[in-house]
């Protein structure tokens, strides 16, 4: 394993229009999703000083197109090993276009796979996807988690992820927001349900059961451009926990994403 300390994390995008997280160990660059074009990401990579051309590994959560869009683009230019369960690469196969066989790699939930210096923890979500399901990277005794897009959290995702140092966690919307919008009630159902996604309360719910005193990071993640605000989300989560007596910006700092601005890469 690599030194205590030397995973680095950066949210490269995270939102409704697209979704991209970079890892980086001494031995590993990795990204999770990439949900906007190629050039943006290229872009979004060199705002935090790094290289896209030097990713080695591509993780996919799911099909849906704010989590895949340029894998096939990705894949075939930078050479990247792109890891999704069956039911994933089945779904997106006829939208990314050919991926090198040898690239392709089969990545079952519920497994740990393990990459030198970093293991990555594969869980099912509850979303409405072909099999969605998120990761848990662990390296040199700190670890992060990503859990977006699921309409609940079981116990057994709860216990997998408990006690991480960091989280990139789903608030996607404020529930009065979505209720009183201008979307259709099919789709505000759809977004409500348990295959839908995570609400700003539903979100702080969630940190309540799974934080530890490992946990010094808290990103909000996937947050709704039409059906959430970055203050309000941030605001409703920092309240809940405030009263239930979590540390907020004591024991950990609660932080934001935005659609297209990288957060800062920042070592665990």
């Amino acid at each position: 394993m690599s030194e205590v300390g030397g995973m680095k994390i950066s949210v490269l995008a995270s939102g409704s229009t697209g979704n991209c997280t970079y890892i980086e160990t001494a031995q590993h660059k990795i990204l999770v999703d990439a949900g906007l074009s190629g050039k943006k990401l290229a872009g979004l990579m060199a705002s935090i000083g790094k290289d896209i051309g030097e990713v080695d590994s591509l993780f996919v959560t799911h099909e849906h197109s704010d989590h895949r869009k340029s894998v096939g683009i990705l894949a075939r230019r930078y050479d990247l090993n792109v890891y999704a369960n069956q039911g994933t690469w089945d779904a997106m196969a006829p939208k990314i276009g050919a991926v090198p066989t040898e690239k392709k790699n089969l990545f079952a939930p519920d497994i740990t796979l393990s990459m030198g210096d970093i293991d990555v923890e594969s869980f099912s979500v509850s979303h409405d996807a072909a099999e969605p399901q998120f990761y848990a990277f662990h390296s040199g005794g700190k670890s992060f988690v990503i859990l977006t897009d699921t309409g609940y959290v079981s116990e057994h995702v709860e216990g997998t992820i408990r006690n991480a140092d960091a989280y990139l966690m789903e608030c996607n919307h404020d529930v009065e927001m979505l209720r009183m919008g201008s979307y259709s009630w099919p789709l505000k159902q759809r977004i409500l349900s348990d295959t839908g996604h995570l609400s700003n309360e539903d979100g702080a719910d969630v940190l309540m059961d799974v934080l530890g005193n490992n946990t010094k990071r808290i990103f909000l993640g996937h947050r709704s451009q039409e059906n959430n605000m970055k203050s309000l989300a941030h605001l409703t989560v920092s309240s809940i926990m405030a009263d239930h007596d979590f540390g907020v910006n004591h024991d950990f700092q609660i932080l934001d994403t935005e659609p297209e601005k990288a957060s800062e890469l920042m070592t665990l």
